[in-house]
C-alpha cells in the first residue's frame, strides 16, 4: 500500500514481486527532509523496481511505503516529446505544473543545457539526452526525487554539476533516493543494498 502526504520517505516490511520472482522482501527505511539514501546492489535485484514502487508506478506485493505528496522520478524514459526543441517540451510541463517559464531556463541552465534550448531532443546524444531528463527532474517541486542511475552518460563535469543541484535540494529539504553504480558527489545517510535472493519463491 502507498500512502501520500507523509513529511517524509518511509518504508515498512516492503516486498516486490515482478512475473514470478520476488525481488526483495521486508525492506525497512526512513528518509527525512534534507536527507539522502543511496540503493545498491548487482542487476536484476530489484533497484529499478524499489524507486517505481515509491513513484507509485508499481504496486508492492506487501507492505506500506508513505511518501511526501510530491514526487519526481528520473529514470532511462524520456518523458519529454522528442521531436520539440528542450525548451519548449520543459514548457509543456511547466504548464502543466503551473511553473513559470523562468523556472524552464533555471532547469536547463541547472543541466548545463541552455546552449541547446532550441535544439530537438531527437539531435542528443546520450549524454545530453541524460541531461535532459534531469532538466526535466529540476524543473519540478518535487519534495522527493527518485533517481535511477542519474549519473549515466555524463562526464566529469556534468556529474559535478548534478550533485550541485542535489545539494542544493537537500539544502531545501527534499528528500533524495538514488540507485547508482556511479560515484555522486553528495554524502549519503543511508545506504540500502539489495542482494539477489538466494532462493527465488512464487508468493502465494
Amino acid at each position: 500500500m502507498r500512502e501520500e502526504g507523509s513529511d517524509n520517505l518511509c518504508a515498512k516490511a516492503l516486498s516486490c514481486v515482478r512475473g514470478d520472482k520476488l525481488l526483495f522482501r521486508d525492506l525497512n527505511f526512513t528518509l527525512e527532509p534534507g536527507q539522502a539514501g543511496l540503493v545498491t546492489g548487482p542487476n536484476g535485484v530489484g533497484k529499478s523496481s524499489l524507486l517505481r514502487l515509491i513513484a507509485g508506478l508499481l504496486e508492492p506485493f506487501s507492505g506500506t511505503i508513505h511518501v511526501p505528496t510530491s514526487v519526481a522520478i528520473c529514470d532511462d524514459r524520456m518523458a519529454l516529446d522528442e521531436n520539440l526543441p528542450l525548451q519548449d517540451a520543459l514548457r509543456f510541463w511547466a504548464s502543466l505544473d503551473d511553473r513559470p517559464e523562468g523556472d524552464c531556463t533555471d532547469a536547463m541552465a541547472k543541466a548545463d543545457m541552455g546552449h541547446l534550448a532550441e535544439v530537438p531532443i531527437r539531435y542528443f546524444s546520450t549524454g545530453q539526452r541524460q541531461r535532459a531528463r534531469l532538466a526535466r527532474t529540476f524543473l519540478t517541486a518535487a519534495d522527493l526525487w527518485l533517481l535511477d542511475e542519474p549519473a549515466n552518460g555524463l562526464d566529469t563535469a556534468s556529474v559535478e554539476l548534478l550533485g550541485q543541484s542535489l545539494q542544493a535540494h537537500l539544502k531545501y529539504g527534499g528528500i533524495i533516493l538514488a540507485a547508482s553504480h556511479i560515484t555522486l558527489p553528495i554524502s549519503f545517510d543511508l545506504q540500502l543494498e539489495l542482494t539477489a535472493l538466494e532462493e527465488m519463491e512464487t508468493p502465494q
